[in-house]
């Protein structure tokens, strides 16, 4: 429990953390920017084609159901 090994890892570990953070690298302004409205775009088409869908589908129960 008191193991003094356990306490020597623990700044290996933050150093390790360091380390890899050091080896990230960013994108720049404009490609963050390109990304970003490309997601945005993406999740009004799909959204867009998912309540057409469900407008088909609910006239599809409704006609169904009026039988």
């Amino acid at each position: 429990m008191g193991d003094s090994t356990e306490k020597q890892e623990r700044p290996s570990f933050f150093r390790g953390v360091k380390a890899e953070f050091k080896k990230i690298s960013w994108p720049d302004r404009q490609s963050t920017l390109n990304q970003s409205v490309a997601v945005v775009a993406i999740s009004v088409v799909v959204g867009v084609i998912i309540a057409v869908l469900d407008y088909i589908v609910q006239y599809g129960v409704n006609f169904l159901t009026s039988i």
